[in-house]
């Protein structure tokens, strides 16, 4: 996003609905990321409506950019409205105002064929017409953590000649497993056979029964006079980055303590080796197996400690 802002609207207005003024990991925000990129943000609209006028008047006010963000970190619900990304980028044109759309997770796949609800894909937001999207390489990706720009011709040749586009490249590593990753969506009909992302978010229920089926009982020696041990149905929350109120059904142990806290309990889990990271909910800690993709490590983290 850096260097798509600074290349097209560099000491110029960029228009931003403030629904979207968005903070991810690590406290990076959206007008932050404005800011440094040499340009000034103008806010549009409202914290749950923007309307398609106010970017109209944004250009008016000398907008140079308008830059569209996925709230893909959360959700807001109720009284809302945006605006669909085919009408901003009608909108830009008419004006020759170019339209940025940062994506977030970049999903290459439809994530309803597992159920969960839409994320916009990159191939629907550049058959939009958007000028320059960008994503990010790992999320629902599955590859590498990098920022990947793509769009019209023009203004990805813009951003390549950019003096920063150097300095803020890829390593040869980073490209390589980032080439592999998208092989794999060559044939999307076996993305969960190649990419662990969907190999987790599409595991059958039978098959995480298996894995606690295998473990439980390992887990219930370690936790005599402990906590009780149980098998409850429950849900995998899926990301936070992307999806962040979606679930999936799955299968939990849960270790409710017979004395102290269950933080206390989630403690001394974390202390075995290798450290066995539950999550704490209704005074229970919950082992969610959806992820585990060798229960070896888990079984040997649950055996009595060896004498020195």
């Amino acid at each position: 996003m850096y260097l798509a802002l600074n290349t097209l609207a560099d000491r110029k207005h960029v228009a931003v609905s403030r629904g979207e003024l968005v903070e991810i990991g690590d406290s990076f925000r959206i007008p932050d990321i404005v800011k440094k990129s040499g340009c000034k943000l103008m806010e549009v609209g409202a914290t749950n409506r923007t309307h398609l006028a106010d970017y109209q008047r944004a250009i008016e006010g000398g907008a140079a950019v308008l830059l569209r963000v996925h709230t893909s970190n959360y959700r807001v619900q109720g009284f809302t409205h945006e605006v669909p990304l085919t009408e901003l980028v009608a909108l830009g044109r008419k004006h020759n105002v170019p339209v940025v759309t940062d994506l977030g997770s970049g999903a290459f796949v439809d994530m309803r064929r597992w159920g969960l609800a839409g994320e916009p894909t990159v191939q629907e937001s550049v058959a939009a017409g958007a000028d320059v999207v960008t994503f990010s390489g790992d999320k629902l990706l599955g590859g590498p953590q990098a920022g990947l720009i793509v769009g019209r011709a023009e203004a990805v040749k813009r951003i390549k000649r950019n003096p920063m586009k150097r300095a803020l490249r890829c390593d040869k590593l980073i490209l390589a497993a980032l080439e592999a990753t998208l092989r794999a969506y060559l044939s999307p009909a076996t993305i969960e056979q190649s990419l662990p992302a969907y190999a987790l978010i599409g595991r059958k229920l039978d098959e995480i029964k298996e894995l606690v089926d295998a473990v439980q009982p390992h887990v219930e020696h370690w936790a005599q006079n402990r906590a009780t041990v149980t098998v409850e149905s429950g849900h995998s929350q899926v990301g936070s980055g992307s999806l962040p109120d979606q679930t999936l059904e799955t299968w939990l142990i849960a270790l409710t303590p017979l004395r102290g806290s269950p933080e206390a309990l989630a403690n001394a889990l974390r202390e075995l080796r290798p450290p066995v990271i539950g999550r704490v909910h209704g005074g229970k800690v919950l082992l969610d197996l959806r992820g585990l993709l060798d229960p070896q490590p888990l079984v040997e983290a649950f055996q009595p400690a060896s004498p020195p």
